[in-house]
């Protein structure tokens, strides 16, 4: 998870008025709610940078007032639960689209959207909410299931897939890619060799936290490949919270993976969280790392030099040469309290600002768009390196929410990690996985 993506500067597109063509679809009117006043609250981010920048056609196309409350992130998990907490709470607000959002909807602090996705009075016959991946919708799909209700609408997603420095591939590797995730890990640990170890092979995060979990569901769900998943217990567990699976092959092949890349990391790769293990590939001191999609516009700018039209782009390779890949992803969306106070309004607000002709604006700032048609729209698709379009558009076919709706799954987490460090330090999967399996029941 990457809670706020490194400072890209991809270029915005015009935010001229789009209110004409959502108009012309039904009798919808947008202005039903002209001369009320909403309060949003987010946290800085590129997305709130392309929400300021059609929040002035968003106020003369609707008549709404709009107000935002834009904290540091630091400070928003915090403010965002007080805001929730509280008699009156903000109309809208940034939503993690994880167990922080899966803990609010069990203290019923969400609003539930299906009944305004539902009212033809309320949404744009045009919005068309399956033209989000329901991969991406699922994600806060509580309490799972046929005919539960959606909490929150995607705005920015990341899948994990594999970046390359071409530079290095081409020196150590004659420009061969890997076909499959064991020859990434050969190559991987082929550069860090034949480079002395001046250069790593990988840049993983290492650091023992919980918030690898998405990255490492990314190479778990990649081993798994077609197999279903029940929910809400996610790939961990089989079926019941006191079944764990950490030692199922697929599980250990994933986790083995993840500690075989970080094996031709860097020597203090236990201090690798997602901005140290960015950093060394931005700075050209990896050949491969495998991350977070959203890393790929900031490796295109000015802030790294060294990768910047260096980068190659590729979907994580499958188990089998020529097979499915597979990965997993983690949103920010946009939602409301139960608490909200203009709550008609507000959902104009979410709305407007993720139907299909503003996402492709908003989605320049950040090149995380959740709409499979943004991926198919110039607009978009032209600030961002093609092959990088390419890897994450293929990643979406096959991708699967991280997130598993349980109270304190961090602790979980955290064990998962421990699995993987215990494989990196020379433990073996099975034992580690046996050793991962007693915790799980332990907790």
């Amino acid at each position: 998870m990457i809670r706020r993506p490194p400072r890209s500067t991809l270029s915005s597109s015009s935010a001229a008025s789009d209110v004409y063509k959502r108009q012309a679809a039904n009798a919808f009117d947008w202005k039903a709610h002209s001369g009320k006043t909403i309060t949003i609250l987010m946290n800085e981010h590129p997305v709130l940078d392309g929400i300021r920048s059609l929040i002035p056609q968003f106020e003369k196309d609707t008549g709404i007032k709009v107000k935002v409350n834009a904290l540091a992130e630091d400070l928003y998990f915090d403010r965002m639960e007080v805001n929730l907490r509280g008699a009156k709470g903000a109309d809208a607000h940034f939503c993690p689209m994880d167990a922080t959002a899966f803990n609010q909807f069990s203290a019923g602090l969400l609003q539930p959207l299906n009944g305004f996705l539902n009212d033809s009075s309320a949404t744009n016959s045009d919005y068309d909410v399956n033209d989000f991946p329901s991969g991406f919708l699922n994600a806060t799909n509580f309490p799972g299931g046929p005919g539960s209700n959606y909490y929150c609408i995607p705005m920015s997603f990341e899948s994990y897939i594999v970046f390359y420095n071409k530079e290095l591939v081409n020196k150590y590797l004659g420009g061969k890619l890997p076909e499959t995730m064991d020859e990434l890990i050969a190559m991987a640990n082929k550069v860090k060799a034949d480079s002395g170890g001046e250069v790593a092979g990988a840049a993983m995060r290492g650091l023992r936290t919980d918030t690898n979990i998405d990255t490492i569901s990314g190479l778990v769900f990649n081993a798994w490949g077609d197999r279903s998943i029940e929910g809400p217990y996610g790939v961990w567990f089989d079926g019941a919270w006191d079944k764990p699976r950490l030692d199922d092959p697929a599980i250990q092949k994933g986790l083995s993976d993840y500690a075989g890349l970080m094996q031709a990391g860097p020597s203090d790769i236990l201090s690798y969280n997602w901005n140290e293990a960015g950093n060394a590939f931005c700075n050209g001191q990896a050949a491969f790392f495998a991350d977070a999609s959203l890393f790929g516009p900031w490796f295109e700018t000015d802030d790294c030099p060294i990768s910047k039209g260096n980068t190659g782009y590729m979907a994580l390779p499958p188990q089998e040469k020529g097979g499915t890949s597979y990965t997993a992803n983690w949103q920010w969306g946009i939602g409301m309290g139960a608490n909200a106070q203009e709550k008609d309004a507000g959902w104009y607000f979410i709305q407007y600002m993720t139907d299909k002709y503003a996402e492709p604006k908003i989605g320049t700032f950040h090149g995380g768009a959740g709409r499979l048609s943004t991926w198919e729209n110039d607009d978009y698709t032209s600030t961002l390196n093609p092959d990088y379009v390419s890897a994450t558009l293929e990643s979406m076919k096959t991708v699967r929410t991280s997130v598993v709706p349980v109270q304190d799954f961090n602790k979980y987490a955290l064990e998962i990690m421990d699995v993987i460090l215990k494989i990196h330090g020379g433990a073996s999967s099975a034992d580690a996985t046996a050793e991962g399996n007693a915790n799980f029941q332990n907790m």
